[in-house]
């Protein structure tokens, strides 16, 4: 009777040993056949809701991938895509595009079935700047189940704004700094050179829908002169493009402040000494950026700055706000305050050729 209870205990290790060796193999088997196997790389340019974007697919052979998105915003221009347990399988580890809304993807395993997509963009990843979600497997288009991810030019879109007075006027926008000069930098790396330009872009399209002709000195990162050139060369080339635009009427530049202070706060605007009709454009730039901004008004002050000194016509700078202060920065960054910004500039310019 010993014996067989004996052997009946012996059986029954041999089988919980075997059930033991046999379980995490199965498991372990699971798990590697539920990782997601990339195998399908798609990118276009398109038109997404009535925007221009530029669209990339990455497939794969299974649904109900997990994944988070990461934004780095100015500095980096990066978009951040992390995969959970997915494999990069078939496809490269770097593409590059021909587009004016990024410059190139990477993929990297960073550990086991960890995989990350960066995307370099042009411009600050913003809200509103980029979409990303899954599209299930399209057969008739031959389409495995896939990641969408659309890149727009920026977080908003064309303004429809309009402002009276100024149709048929000629009107010159210089955007502060760019391309090798970022100019002032924020404590979360906001730049002066994005928030000018897009700034700029919105008062562009404002101006443009009343029916004015408006000149950039640049419309995108560039330097205006050429990279690293001297200060003198750089902003002497702003003005040529003011003077060799033809019926060109008033030069607004547009810049943001900076100061070793955080603390240091509010708007102003600038126009050279000796010029009536750049004082009276700055006073009015002043009172609508302030009605506009809501932030501590410094006043309208004279300076020799470059541009508005050696301009032939009436000449502004405003500096917007200081994006060194942190709660200012935050400001600017923001494309629906660039957009009433824009807006404030725009009701002065109308005011001057309104006469009011």
């Amino acid at each position: 009777m010993f014996s067989k209870i004996c052997r009946a205990a012996a059986l029954c290790f041999m089988l919980l040993a075997c059930l033991s060796a046999i379980l995490p193999q199965s498991s372990e088997a699971a798990k590697r056949e539920a990782v997601h196997k990339l195998n399908y790389f798609q990118s276009y340019e398109t038109e997404v809701d009535g925007r221009q974007a530029l669209r990339i697919e990455i497939g794969m052979d299974r649904d109900n991938v997990t994944y988070d998105v990461t934004a780095h915003p100015y500095l980096q221009k990066q978009l951040v895509i992390d995969l959970s347990n997915t494999e990069p399988d078939k496809l490269k580890s770097d593409y590059e595009f021909s587009s004016k809304f990024a410059k190139a993807l990477h993929i990297r395993e960073l550990e086991a079935r960890h995989t990350q997509v960066r995307i370099d963009c042009k411009n600050p990843v913003m809200d509103g700047s980029y979409a990303v979600h899954a599209e299930p497997a399209d057969r008739k288009a031959k389409k495995p189940y896939r990641l969408v991810i659309d890149i727009f030019a920026s977080g908003g879109t064309a303004s429809s704004s309009r402002v009276a007075g100024v149709s048929g006027h000629s009107i010159v926008i210089d955007p502060g700094h760019g391309g090798s000069d970022t100019g002032a930098v924020g404590p979360t790396g906001v730049t002066e050179a994005s928030v000018t330009h897009a700034v700029s872009k919105d008062l562009q399209s404002i101006l443009e829908n009343s029916g004015a002709r408006v000149t950039m000195t640049r419309d995108k990162d560039v330097d205006v002169y050429g990279p690293y050139a001297s200060d003198r060369q750089e902003l002497q080339a702003r003005v040529n493009v003011g003077e060799y635009t033809p019926g060109a009427e008033i030069f607004v530049s547009i810049h943001c402040n900076a100061f070793s202070n955080p603390a240091s706060n509010g708007m102003e605007t600038y126009y050279y000494a000796g010029s009536p009709k750049g004082e009276r454009l700055a006073t009015l730039l002043n009172e609508e950026l302030e009605k506009a901004g809501g932030l501590f008004n410094r006043g309208v002050k004279t300076a020799n700055f470059y541009v508005i000194k050696h301009s032939s016509m009436p000449a502004t700078l405003a500096e917007l706000a200081f994006v060194t202060n942190p709660q200012e920065e935050q400001l600017l960054a923001s494309p629906a305050y660039q957009m009433k910004l824009a807006e404030g500039i725009a009701r002065a310019i109308s005011r001057y050729f309104s006469g009011n």
